[in-house]
């Protein structure tokens, strides 16, 4: 017959012993358990944060309601941002979307889901609108690319395609595959 005291010691030593395993298992997969790692650093509501260049120039506007910050790979969630890049052209180019990431401060900026970048007209370049469920931009090398679908809108000519990369100082956009246009002049 088994002494309760036994029986007690046994099940806390199981139950220690799995807890030491799992530890370690999630240690040795390159997890930590530091809070850090899992727990915000800042969370603001009803942001406007406007970023300038060293030069002073304003270079960058973020407006969204709701971000949150996390230490690791300093990254931040944007919550219905609306992103405006102020590049070299009079007209900034203009992005929102339901939700965005950006990760090393804002070397890298995913936005997905209802994606749409706006570049009014200039004198090089006419009104844009594109489209797409995803968008990476790189606001220090002045870039965006997508794998996904897009949809580019410019007066009279609307193509669909798959893929795109935007210089957006230029306002060169390269369709990567699949487009077609369809052609509606004005009367």
């Amino acid at each position: 017959m088994i002494n309760k005291n036994t029986l007690i010691s046994v099940s806390a030593l199981l139950a220690i012993s799995l807890g030491v395993l799992s530890t370690l298992t999630i240690l040795s997969n390159g997890n930590t358990l530091t809070p850090e790692n899992k727990m915000p650093d800042a969370i603001m509501n009803d942001v406007t944060a406007t970023i300038y260049d060293k030069m002073g120039k304003v270079s960058m506007r973020i407006v969204t309601p709701k971000l949150v910050h996390y230490t690791q790979q300093d990254a931040t969630d944007f919550n219905n941002p609306v992103v405006t890049l102020y590049r070299n052209s009079l007209q900034p180019w203009v992005i929102n979307a339901n939700f965005a990431e950006s990760t090393n401060g804002l070397d890298n900026v995913k936005f997905w889901d209802n994606v749409t970048v706006h570049h009014p007209a200039s004198e090089d370049n006419p009104a844009t609108i594109i489209k797409t469920t995803t968008l990476t931009v790189h606001p220090n090398l002045q870039t965006a690319e997508t794998p996904a679908l897009i949809t580019l809108i410019q007066p009279n000519i609307t193509v669909n395609a798959i893929g795109m990369t935007a210089d957006m100082n230029s306002g060169d956009i390269h369709l990567l595959s699949q487009a077609r246009g369809e052609y509606a002049p004005t009367s």
